[in-house]
């Protein structure tokens, strides 16, 4: 079992607490360890899973040692789910119907058709993807992919297409589908805020964390993310609605739409001749997130349990086994019904009640610290919060009907971190006492205390070796605590960046393909986001871009703001430049590879003005940092 050299035992208290979980809750139940287990056939050979190049993207022996027991640095709830989810090879869901798990954060299903396989949610990245085809096809023969569908908008679910299928696949007939919406949110989400969220998706992963006790041990919906190449390949059958029925290759499919639950785009799936619904990823066994932790518009519970009501509705009597882009399968029509009941409730009782509490003045931070979720759904282990929580969940469902501001109006301009940093230290009487009062709370086992207020001396004084070892010490503490995976992450991470400085972002969802899959008009909001305001606030260019092969665009910076205008209307105004290109070499340019200067003397480019314009103009645009720090100034 691997772990960090300067991670710490847990301190009593957290072992305690740790040991009164195993108390708690009925570990001596092997239901999900049975379902699990069930329709085991078999898993690769080749344990490591490797790019091109020959860098591991992935591997299959990294969570062995949670076949240990539990240590007093963990959770065991989390560790049993970690345990459940770590499970990896090929198993069989019901007849026709597969699953390799365990390949990467999420799970790739294989319906078995009349000619090949029928491929739902190829992982995130081609070359996990292509493992578990490789796995598929060892056991049950090598059928041709006749067929890909993405349940929903998340990288996870779409990204690994390349290694089941390819352009000319698909230009030959085999039909990629979609829910209605897919690929907008797919490349927007992954785009106009894809650095950031990628950043903060280490944090929450703990992708650079060790493997072990005193490390990262999953993530609760499924271990991390691969490493590997993200693709996409653009749907070409869109789902546009509830009841809509596709056969694909013999594989009869009737579909449910579930926008806005949790993806913007996202569908469930009924499988009338086998008897099996696929619940995508509105209902596996845990409590997802209503705000991510790394980021995303904030999901609406009330919506979300509405369409589990309706998928109960429409699917379950026909129904003997459920099953989902993550976890296991569960089987038995009343098994069914009872866990899409239960979650359902889960949902609807934290929009329920969370409304209730705001509507009598708590604030997030107070609603948060008094939901009490109903006993009979705290037993049952698919409503744990290993992924979601109750805590940031009550706080984005705050967050969806109030905003951000609690209504308190100290709260409404306060000091960044740094600046209220420095007030904070001098308050109390100078770094040494806020360290030396930060210490005794340490050993009383307040680690949460600790972390807000030594917070501050980090922010005021960030090479205050005291400080932040002391902060990294508390954080580790909490996430040692921790039931949900992704707040063990965040805490685990954010003591390795105090130790050592900011860390890599290892996966980046904004890959060629996403970028290719931007219309012209994304591109170009793209682009705005990129503008460095105040060094453009004296900026004033206009370019025209007289499309060979589109209408015209204009291109204008003013008041540090980029606008796009199609035609040449008023609201275009008169350019300083216009070029007459295609849009091809268009994206070359506005994507960097193709510099503005290349332009002139091609053959295929005309340009009348001032040809220096488009490169001042592109001059304006600033780079994001994909290795900002998180938990330091």
């Amino acid at each position: 079992m691997s772990q960090s050299p300067e991670a710490r035992a847990a301190e009593p208290g957290i072992a305690e607490g740790n040991a009164a979980v195993r108390r708690r809750y009925p570990f001596d139940d092997t239901a999900d360890l049975d379902d699990a287990r069930r329709g085991f056939l078999g898993t690769a050979r080749d344990r490591v899973i490797r790019d091109a190049g020959g860098r591991a993207v992935w591997d299959l022996d990294a969570y062995g040692f949670l076949g240990q027991d539990c240590p007093d640095t963990a959770n065991p709830s989390l560790w049993r789910q970690s345990r459940l989810c770590s499970g990896h090879g090929l198993f069989e869901v019901t007849d026709g119907i597969y699953q390799v798990r365990g390949f990467d954060l999420s799970n790739m299903t294989l319906v078995e058709g009349e000619r090949g396989v029928f491929v739902i949610d190829p992982l995130l990245c081609a070359e996990t993807a292509g493992a578990a085809l490789a796995l598929y096809r060892s056991h049950r023969g090598d059928r041709p992919v006749t067929g890909v569908l993405y349940t929903h908008s998340h990288a996870d679910h779409f990204g690994g297409v390349r290694g089941v299928t390819g352009d000319d696949e698909v230009a030959a007939g085999v039909p990629v589908l979609a829910p209605r919406g897919f690929l907008d949110h797919a490349v927007s989400e992954n785009v106009y805020a894809g650095t950031a969220m990628n950043r903060r998706a280490a944090y929450m992963y703990g992708a650079a964390l060790p493997k072990g006790g005193r490390g990262q041990i999953g993530a609760g919906l499924g271990q991390t993310l691969s490493t590997g190449s993200v693709g996409l390949i653009p749907p070409t059958r869109e789902i546009t609605h509830t009841g809509r029925s596709e056969t694909v290759d013999g594989v009869r499919m009737v579909f449910q739409l579930t926008p806005g639950t949790e993806a913007p785009a996202e569908l469930n799936i009924h499988f009338p001749d086998h008897a099996a619904l696929c619940m995508a990823e509105n209902a596996t066994h845990n409590l997802h997130n209503l705000l991510t932790l790394r980021g995303a518009q904030v999901r609406d519970p009330r919506t979300w349990a509405r369409y589990l009501t309706e998928a109960v509705d429409l699917f379950v009597g026909s129904s003997d086994v459920a099953f989902a882009s993550h976890h296991w399968p569960v089987r038995g029509r009343d098994r069914v019904l009872r866990f899409l009941s239960e979650q359902r409730d889960l949902y609807a009782y934290l929009h329920d009640q969370t409304l209730r509490m705001l509507n009598q003045g708590l604030t997030p931070l107070e609603i948060a610290e008094r939901i009490e979720m109903p006993p009979a759904l705290e037993q049952a282990w698919h409503t744990h919060g290993y992924y979601g929580s109750v805590s940031h969940n009550t706080k984005a469902v705050y967050q969806r009907y109030l905003g951000w501001f609690d209504g308190n109006p100290a709260r409404l301009w306060e000091h960044p971190p740094t600046e209220a940093g420095r007030r904070y230290v001098e308050f109390m009487g100078g770094a040494d006492e806020l360290l030396q009062r930060a210490r005794r709370s340490f050993a009383d086992g307040d680690f949460r205390w600790v972390v807000q207020v030594v917070n501050h001396l980090v922010f005021a004084d960030p090479d205050n070796a005291g400080a932040r070892q002391l902060q990294a010490d508390a954080l580790e503490q909490l996430g040692y605590g921790s039931e949900n995976g992704t707040w063990r992450n965040f805490f685990l991470m954010g003591a390795l960046e105090l130790r050592h400085g900011a860390v890599g972002t290892p996966t980046s969802t904004v890959a060629p393909d996403l970028l290719a899959a931007l219309t012209l008009g994304q591109l170009f909001d793209a682009l705005a986001i990129r503008v460095d305001g105040p060094r453009a606030w004296d900026a004033d260019i206009a370019v025209r871009f007289r499309l060979t092969d589109g209408d015209p665009v204009t291109l204008r910076l003013r008041n540090g703001v980029l606008t796009h205008v199609p035609g040449t209307g008023p609201a275009a105004g008169e350019p300083d430049a216009e070029i007459t290109l295609g849009e091809a070499t268009l994206r070359a340019v506005l994507l960097g590879a193709t510099a503005p200067g290349e332009l002139t003397g091609r053959t295929d480019v005309e340009v009348t003005g001032d040809p220096g314009k488009l490169a001042e103009l592109l001059g304006h645009l600033g780079g994001p940092d994909p290795g900002f720090a998180v938990v330091t100034p």
